[in-house]
C-alpha cells in the first residue's frame, strides 16, 4: 500500500469515487466535476491509497469554511472511502488498514498546513462513515443532529469545536401541484445521482409537478437554507442513504399526485 496525492492520471477515477466502471456513478458526474473545479483552488486536498499501483481507497478534505459545517481554522473531511465491492473494480479492499492510513495522512497534512484540527462526520449506525470507527481513531464528538455525528481532533489548545449548521428554511408545498425540491452540493456521487433521478422523475409528470433545484455549492445558498444535500417531495424529506432508485422516486411522486 502507498498513500499518494491526487495526480492527473487518477483524476477520473477519483471523480467516480474509485467506481469509474459504474454507469450509475456517471449519472451525476457533472456535479462532482463542477465541485472539484470549484474546490481545487479553495484548498481541496485529495489522497489515494494505492494497492499494487491501483487506487483502492481515498480521502478528500477542504478548509471547513468551504464545507457543510461551521468552524474556523480546521480541515473538514468529506469522505473516507475504501473500495468495498467484491468482483468489481479492484475488489473488496477493506480490513487492510487503508482507512486508518488515509486518515493518518490527512491528519499529518492538515497539521503541516497549519490547521488547528481535523473534522470528520459519521453516522451513529453501523453503515458508511461510522462514527464509532472515527472514535477509535482518536476523534471525539463535537455536535450531533439525529444520526449525523460531527467529530473532531483538535491540534491546538485554542481550537474551537465545529458545529453542524441547522436547517433554516425547509421546502414548502405548492397549491395545485406537487413540489419536488432537490438540493445538491456536488461532492458526493450518491447525492448527485439522487438529484438527477429526481429531476428525471419529476419531468415525467409535466405540469403536475414543479421541480425546484437548489445548488448549494454556492455557500451563501447553503448558509441561507441550512441544507447541503437532500430531496423533499411536498415538503417531506425523502431518505437518500443509500440513494433511492429512479423508480422509487417516481412512485413517491405519483403517490403524491394521486392524493
Amino acid at each position: 500500500m502507498n498513500i499518494v496525492d491526487l495526480s492527473p492520471e487518477y483524476l477520473d477515477t477519483y471523480l467516480a469515487c474509485l467506481e469509474d466502471y459504474s454507469d450509475e456513478i456517471k449519472e451525476g458526474a457533472a456535479h462532482k466535476r463542477r465541485w472539484y473545479e470549484a474546490m481545487k483552488d479553495k484548498g481541496l486536498r485529495v489522497k489515494l491509497a494505492l494497492v499494487d499501483g491501483k487506487p483502492s481507497g481515498m480521502i478528500h478534505y477542504v478548509p471547513i469554511e468551504h464545507a457543510f459545517a461551521e468552524g474556523r481554522d480546521l480541515y473538514f473531511v468529506h469522505c473516507v472511502w475504501v473500495h468495498a465491492h467484491k468482483g468489481k473494480g479492484v475488489g473488496d479492499q477493506r480490513k487492510r488498514g487503508l482507512g486508518k492510513a488515509l486518515v493518518k495522512a490527512a491528519e499529518d497534512d492538515a497539521r503541516a498546513l497549519g490547521a488547528k484540527g481535523l473534522v470528520v462526520w459519521g453516522l451513529a449506525i453501523p453503515v458508511f462513515m461510522r462514527a464509532s470507527w472515527f472514535r477509535k481513531q482518536g476523534f471525539r464528538t463535537a455536535d450531533k443532529i439525529g444520526l449525523q455525528v460531527l467529530l473532531w481532533k483538535p491540534f491546538a489548545e485554542d481550537a474551537v469545536a465545529p458545529r453542524w449548521l441547522r436547517v433554516k428554511e425547509k421546502p414548502g408545498r405548492i397549491d395545485g401541484r406537487v413540489a419536488v425540491d432537490a438540493f445538491v452540493h456536488g461532492w458526493c456521487p450518491a447525492m448527485n445521482m439522487c438529484f438527477e433521478r429526481a429531476k428525471r422523475a419529476a419531468a415525467e409528470f409535466g405540469d403536475a409537478v414543479e421541480f425546484r433545484p437548489v445548488e448549494t455549492l454556492d455557500r451563501a445558498v447553503y448558509l441561507s437554507r441550512g441544507i447541503a444535500d437532500g430531496l423533499y417531495i411536498d415538503g417531506k424529506a425523502v431518505r437518500t442513504g443509500p440513494p433511492p432508485s429512479y423508480e422509487k422516486i417516481r412512485r413517491k411522486i405519483a403517490k403524491k399526485i394521486k392524493k
